[in-house]
């Protein structure tokens, strides 16, 4: 049996650089940045360096980086400080049906306060139709969220047209764009896109968990969602995470390094994935896509749990949506406006550099064992 974790999009395993890097924080730069000392000069040394590796791999100058504790805090951050920077102007926020659910539930929230909130459908692709974003953009816009790639199917986004719509219906609007499933897979700067805020997780690149920057346009006075000292430039108080920023560091500067080979061998294990599933199974229907390393494919007729289970039982890992959904049925497949038999057999499979040609063919072999196996099962009367 070989072991295929096909499940980055929901996390990745730390590359041996962030780890080691997140062990010599803590066995060398224990001790508090914001202290004046010597071992805490040394640990405030190690925060900016990590700063500008980060800035550097992100496109962004290291004054345009804070650091938070993941891609969660920095939708909230974005999302609810960039309506109430907009307050006096208007109280429009636009995002997506398609969106992750950290932007999702704080649009949510927002629209309780007093915000209006337009949910914007995709499109058969999942990708948010420019023609939507125009046509829902008002003077009293002050707030646009958009994923760069979808975590579920991979859609891409055409987000630097949508900020020059934005720039030309509502500039004074903020956009912000969620990129954790962007950063280091495909090739973007925040400049190039048009955003003015932009998430960014560690544990999507093979950093340590813990970790993640939101990165602020210079000159946009974002307010704090926090309080309490003067840490990352006061907009984001508490003291430092060094372990799990040193780490983000050191798999940001891997990942810059490293991004075109692995984009290649990405995109070499999905299409390989995808041509054998459409040679073993051509019932398969492919959902989305758009992105190197993300994959959604359903079998109409299964259940995708059951699928699931007969994968993990053979040593492969899958997703069924996003991890965050905890088994829930797909926000995102039902705002594509998918058949249900095709939302109920759903996997998702999410790729990274140590995944190989031979896991790709493993997989679909054991895929197409499972559909064969299960079908005969029906047959005889038994319940998928």
């Amino acid at each position: 049996m070989l072991n295929v974790y096909f499940d980055n999009a929901s996390t990745t395993m730390p590359s041996d650089e962030a780890r080691a890097a997140a062990a010599a924080a803590m066995a060398e730069s224990w001790a508090n940045p914001s202290s004046a000392h010597g071992p805490g000069r040394q640990a405030a040394g190690l925060l900016a360096r990590s700063r500008e590796a980060v800035g550097e791999a992100l496109g962004a100058d290291p004054g345009e980086i804070y650091f938070t504790s993941g891609g969660t805090e920095g939708d909230n951050w974005a999302l609810r400080s960039g309506a109430f920077l907009g307050r006096h102007r208007g109280r429009h926020i636009i995002t997506a049906r398609t969106e992750h659910a950290a932007v999702l539930d704080t649009a949510r929230y927002l629209g309780t306060q007093g915000w209006e909130v337009t949910y914007l459908a995709p499109d058969k692709t999942g990708a948010v139709p420019l023609e939507a974003l125009a046509s829902a953009l008002r003077e009293d816009t002050v707030l646009v969220s958009l994923m760069l790639v979808n975590n579920e199917t991979g859609a891409v986004n055409p987000i630097a047209r949508a900020s020059e719509l934005i720039r030309e219906k509502s500039p004074a609007a903020v956009f912000h764009v969620d990129a954790v499933q962007a950063f280091l897979k495909i090739p973007f700067t925040p400049k190039k896109l048009g955003a003015d805020l932009v998430t960014v997780s560690s544990h999507k690149i093979h950093g340590p968990k813990g970790a993640g920057a939101l990165y602020i346009r210079r000159g946009l006075r974002l307010p704090a969602m926090v309080t309490g000292g003067g840490q990352e430039g006061s907009l984001r108080p508490g003291t430092e995470a060094m372990p799990a920023i040193a780490g983000f560091a050191a798999a940001a500067r891997e990942g810059k390094a490293n991004m075109e080979e692995n984009m290649a061998r990405v995109t070499a294990v999905r299409d390989r994935v995808r041509e054998l599933v459409s040679e073993y199974l051509p019932e398969a229907v492919f959902i989305g896509g758009g992105s190197p390393h993300i994959l959604s494919l359903s079998l109409p007729g299964y259940r995708s749990e059951v699928l699931m289970s007969w994968l993990d039982g053979a040593g492969i890992c899958v997703s069924r949506s996003s991890a965050c959904k905890r088994g829930a049925r797909s926000h995102v497949l039902e705002a594509m406006g998918l058949r249900s038999d095709v939302i109920d057999g759903a996997i998702r499979l999410s790729f990274s550099g140590y995944n190989t040609l031979r896991e790709a063919e493993y997989f679909a072999k054991t895929l197409q064992e499972a559909a064969v196996r299960l079908r005969t099962t029906v047959k005889r009367g038994g319940k998928r």
